[in-house]
């Protein structure tokens, strides 16, 4: 366990748990355009300096554009569907990727690392794969004290403390350049118990629903990412988007 994290009892294969989730998500969701996304802008402005990238567990919401980028996932609806648009997609865990090191301009990871028990391993490969003075946007759900109903349906092993977040990277090779408030869980209480209820007795209603208008929603009320310096102000924050850089080797 990371000294940087709570991290929560799981299930006994949390691989298993997290593909059966997504592959049921997936395989009743269609593609979205990464520029639908609040993360749009910072992915637009660092895409000229950027022309091998690799985007990590994106399911069928890509942040980095679909074209040339490689991509890694669990899940083999979305690796199918990634494919057949032009992206160059594979199997695979972000815990083996299978690349040289040093490969990568731009590595993307959102709402993955909290997903996988050994998250140094984790941070050791996205670090390996970028190349020097490259860029990696990661998002971590934050503040171990409010775990929730959320955390373990969507498959979530831990939460960070956000203090300890810039001396994990650096712990990595990575330097917090820029973070912003991130993430579209749920804040209403009623309603995430509610979700829940629904995705434990009748799931596939309850998948079809939010990617017909659960989604859509909250795209659709997204608020633009203000990325400050270093972290900002944690107080009654889910979740963070983080970019940072890889420092020389």
């Amino acid at each position: 366990m990371s000294a940087s994290s709570t991290t929560r009892p799981t299930e006994p294969d949390i691989t298993t748990v997290n593909r059966q989730f997504y592959d049921a998500l997936w395989s009743k969701a269609q593609l979205q355009r990464p520029d639908r996304f609040n993360t749009w802008p910072l992915v637009s402005e660092l895409l000229p300096q950027a022309p091998a990238r690799l985007e990590i567990g994106p399911g069928l919401r890509p942040r980095l554009p679909v074209l040339g980028t490689h991509f890694i996932d669990l899940s083999e609806p979305a690796v199918t569907e990634l494919n057949a648009r032009g992206g160059i997609a594979a199997p695979g865990q972000i815990g083996a990727l299978p690349f040289d090191d040093q490969r990568f301009d731009l590595v993307c990871a959102l709402d993955i690392i909290e997903h996988v028990e050994d998250d140094n391993q984790a941070f050791s490969e996205i670090s390996r794969v970028v190349k020097d003075d490259g860029t990696v946007i990661l998002s971590v759900p934050v503040h171990p004290d409010r775990w929730n109903a959320f955390d373990r349906w969507v498959g979530h092993v831990r939460r960070y403390d956000p203090s300890a977040l810039p001396s994990l990277l650096a712990a990595h090779g990575l330097e917090l350049q820029r973070s912003a408030i991130y993430g579209m869980q749920p804040s209403n209480p009623k309603l995430l118990e509610r979700g829940i209820w629904w995705l434990e007795h009748h799931r596939s209603w309850a998948m079809f629903w939010y990617n017909r208008v659960g989604l859509p929603l909250a795209m659709y009320f997204q608020k633009p990412l203000a990325l400050v310096d270093g972290l900002p102000d944690m107080t009654n924050v889910e979740e963070i988007v983080m970019v940072c850089r890889r420092r020389p080797r």
